[in-house]
């Protein structure tokens, strides 16, 4: 099923929307508190809103205990931000993901981004029992098979409402073997993926690349590719994630930036220092977004600023993507069709 498919929408959410309107999407990250404090998540909602739309609420990211994603997820949904689910592979079985997906579409969360979810021993449980029942494929498709044929995974049939999610897998165009990272993105596709959201992209001629053969094998007309942006903080970061993070590729130019930022400020003017690396992280944010936007087949971008949620309108806006439009709501007969 493609996304110029004209019996309705498929969640109805405001990302399908903007999406299948065709307006250049933009989502943001927020991550739950390792605690119990829901205010940290309305905080966190003031900053996203109006300026995304839609925002990822990671589950138990890099292996760490948090606040739930759909605990999570319905903050945001009283808040008016709509939330994109992440559910991993990591800690649940079939049983447990299928019945969390119908617990959070009755609570009204419309999105859900399937992942593998990063391996338990990074985080702090490393003793903790990995689950792994599905993989991020299966999950794509078992989410898409709930809605589409209204069944669950072992083929029994839904009696009542069916959860009808629009459906998010990752994607990382750097890894190795890189000639082979679109044929990967295809069977997320096959999978059911109405949308992908991508690891960093700090590259544009080696993305341009990687574009250029899903392309080729018509992926932009299946599926929305969200480009992933991350606004750099220091040049510390930038050389840690060229030199340390697997999957990643941030050229010297960056890194160079990042260092002659400070030139010229005295080096025990921490605070001076702190926010001019932040600013120029801000401006090559900015930078990249524009170029990704003339790229054909970039539907929107994802911007993940962990911990720095004050970066994202300072981007959104810089890259003349402020303020976002309003999709137009679903017709009746679409609305029965999301319903």
């Amino acid at each position: 099923m493609t996304k110029t498919h004209t019996d309705g929408y498929k969640s109805g959410s405001r990302l399908e929307r903007i999406l299948r309107a065709g307006h250049f999407a933009v989502t943001g990250e927020l991550g739950p508190p390792q605690s119990a404090d829901g205010e940290v998540i309305r905080k966190k909602v003031q900053l996203l809103k109006g300026v995304c739309d839609a925002a990822n609420i990671t589950d138990n990211q890099t292996a760490i205990v948090r606040m739930s994603s759909i605990g999570a997820g319905t903050i945001l949904v009283q808040e008016d931000l709509e939330p994109i689910i992440q559910m991993t592979c990591r800690d649940r079985n079939r049983l447990a993901i299928q019945s969390d997906l119908m617990g959070a579409y009755a609570l009204g969360m419309r999105n859900v981004l399937c992942l593998t979810g990063d391996h338990q021993s990074f985080g702090n449980h490393p003793t903790a029992k990995n689950v792994h029942d599905l993989d991020s494929l299966q999950l794509t498709q078992m989410v898409a098979g709930m809605r589409d044929q209204r069944c669950f995974q072992c083929g029994d049939e839904m009696k009542g409402v069916e959860p009808r999610f629009f459906v998010g897998a990752a994607a990382n165009p750097f890894g190795d073997p890189f000639e082979w990272r679109p044929y990967r993105l295809e069977k997320k596709v096959k999978a059911g993926a109405d949308f992908i959201q991508t690891q960093l992209i700090f590259n544009i001629e080696r993305f341009t690349e990687y574009m250029e053969k899903v392309r080729e094998l018509g992926l932009h007309e299946q599926t929305y590719i969200l480009a992933g942006i991350g606004p750099l903080k220091s040049p510390g970061m930038a050389r840690y994630m060229r030199d340390q993070v697997p999957g990643l590729d941030v050229p010297n130019t960056w890194v160079d930036r990042m260092t002659r930022a400070t030139k010229g400020i005295d080096e025990q003017d921490k605070k001076a220092r702190r926010e001019a690396w932040r600013h120029e992280g801000i401006k090559i944010a900015i930078e990249l977004i524009q170029q990704l936007q003339q790229i054909e087949g970039v539907a929107g971008v994802h911007i993940m600023a962990i911990e720095w949620e004050e970066a994202v309108k300072p981007i959104v806006d810089g890259a003349g993507l402020y303020p976002r439009p309003e999709p137009a709501p679903p017709s009746t007969s679409e609305a029965k069709t999301a319903a």
